[in-house]
């Protein structure tokens, strides 16, 4: 998650391995079954998806369905060359579209024709329709490429992390520009193929289920092969190459389990699996609370000591820094990056502002875990975490609900976000809270939500107006006074209990803050 570009992008440049090739324009044709003639003269597709806060992530004019993604890899000398086929389908009548990508592109065709492209900005490979593109029409794009990765750099910053023994593509919000060409926004999900060939004896892993076992190649290569079948974003898909131990089990219920270990992690590594090996634990008890396990697939990766400094939600299978486990086992970030599977993963946000509905719901549940655990209960939580913070702060003056471009991944995004949701469960009690929850996960299953849509659902259920409370605590700066409680309230209770600080007293530790704190203070970049 942790490494955001700025929306400054546009006034950048990239170095990339590969020579860009002018544009020159489309020429019409008239071969049977390439569609109807166009009514009207064909437009550019938008060379973004119009994101308040990153306008040039994403594409217009087209929609995709999946991603084959078939590339080789060196590890000795970080070497990418791949050939990426996109399936998609043309939302309107297009003479030209664009993906998100930043390494040397060789060729491109459309449906079997070679098309011209040229590099327009900073991550951007505009392609020139060969033939009229109409609306409805399918779309077979073939990209071939090659290069560097790590040395790639967009504004000194390259989202690929060479390491000793390979690479990982691993980042929030983007990281697909660096191995494979993509519409980059949460708002065109799709599936994925993966295949990557390597020197025999160098694992990869990737998001969802191996279709079949790694292949021996000639010349001493080994190609592994991973499938997604449920539809993703593409800052949800990565892939990590280098020397791995993997773990296979399988969950409670019935889905595989893989789990990866870096062989750099040394005594590290106890800690690691300790906590690593609980995910089909920690997703069954999730399913209780927020509905069925949206994916195929369960599992987690964590890199080797020279790798990602943070965790990310990738689908199906988090990634995490080794720094995490440096003190020991630490549930927590398992919690939090698994609670992604269905806040941010299956329901991802339909713009970048709306982030807190990542951060503040999988932080919400670990003071959920904490209190299921009997460590602290989210009340025990909500009140020292309000306390930690001064009213002088500046904590408070960011926005969880708007944050801007710069604070995506603020600690207010984080943790005023999970007070903001314990408000809401105060305000409307467990049934209503837990009854929203699930029909939001269910509602938006492999799809977007908005801050808007889950306010008002969170209305319907509850039957309460809420506008004052998500206004408070999602869009105003300054610390919210608290509410005084009704006399005989009675705190929000789950199966572990709960109860809240009494007036005046200064609230106690509970036990989990210090694991949750440790965790908070690396998931940000």
């Amino acid at each position: 998650m942790r490494r955001a570009l700025t929306a400054a992008l546009a006034a950048l440049t990239v170095t990339t391995a590969g020579a860009a090739v002018a544009a020159a324009p489309g020429q019409a044709a008239t071969r049977p079954g390439w569609g109807r003639p166009a009514a009207a003269a064909p437009t550019p597709g938008s060379p973004g998806a119009g994101d308040s806060y990153f306008p040039d992530y994403g594409n217009g004019g087209y929609d995709v369905d999946h991603y084959d993604v078939r590339l080789r890899y060196e590890p000795a000398s970080d070497q990418l060359a791949g050939t990426a086929t996109i399936l998609a389908r043309a939302t309107q009548d297009l003479s030209r579209f664009n993906l998100d990508f930043v390494l040397g592109v060789q060729s491109v065709r459309v449906n079997g024709w070679a098309a011209q492209f040229a590099r327009e900005g900073v991550h951007e490979l505009a392609i020139t329709a060969p033939r009229p593109i109409v609306k409805g029409q399918s779309l077979t794009i073939v990209v071939t490429y090659s290069g560097v990765p790590s040395t790639t750099r967009v504004n000194g910053y390259t989202a690929w992390k060479r390491t000793a023994d390979g690479g990982m593509a691993v980042n929030e919000p983007e990281s697909a520009w660096w191995w494979y060409p993509s519409n980059d926004h949460p708002s065109d999900k799709a599936t994925w193929d993966v295949s990557v060939s390597v020197p025999t004896g160098v694992e990869v892993v990737s998001n969802g289920v191996q279709p079949r076992p790694p292949v021996v190649e000639a010349g001493n290569r080994t190609r592994w092969s991973w499938r997604s079948t449920s539809p993703g974003a593409t800052y949800e898909s990565f892939l990590v190459v280098g020397q791995y131990d993997i773990v296979t089990d399988t969950a409670p219920n019935g889905q595989p389990v893989v789990n990866a270990y870096s062989t750099t992690l040394g005594e590290l590594g106890p800690a690691a699996r300790a906590s690593i090996e609980r995910t089909a634990e920690v997703n069954e008890w999730a399913s209780g609370l927020f509905g069925p396990y949206p994916f195929e697939a369960q599992g987690g990766v964590v890199g080797p000591l020279d790798g990602i400094s943070f965790a990310l939600e990738t689908q199906t299978r988090p990634v995490y820094g080794s720094r995490f486990f440096r003190s020991g086992s630490n549930t927590y970030v398992v919690v939090h990056e698994n609670a992604h599977q269905w806040f941010g993963a299956s329901v991802s946000v339909a713009d970048w502002r709306h982030i807190w509905l990542n951060e503040g719901f999988a932080s919400y549940a670990e003071w959920l875990w904490s209190e299921a655990q009997g460590e602290g209960t989210a009340q025990e939580l909500f009140d020292f975490t309000y306390a930690s913070y001064p009213a002088d702060d500046e904590f408070w003056q960011v926005r969880p609900g708007d944050p801007g471009a710069d604070d995506i991944f603020a600690g207010a995004v984080y943790d005023r976000g999970a007070m903001a949701l314990h408000q809401l469960r105060l305000a409307v009690g467990d049934e209503a809270f837990f009854r929203t929850l699930r029909q939001w996960t269910a509602a938006h299953r492999h799809g977007n939500g908005t801050t808007a849509q889950f306010q008002a659902l969170a209305e319907r259920v509850s039957g309460q107006e809420l506008d004052t409370l998500f206004t408070t605590w999602l869009l105003t700066t300054g610390r919210p006074e608290l509410p005084a409680a009704p006399a005989g309230a009675a705190a929000p209770t789950t199966p572990a209990g709960a109860a809240g600080t009494p007036a005046g007293t200064a609230p106690a530790q509970p036990k989990s803050w210090t694991k949750i704190r440790d965790a908070h203070q690396l998931l940000p970049r």
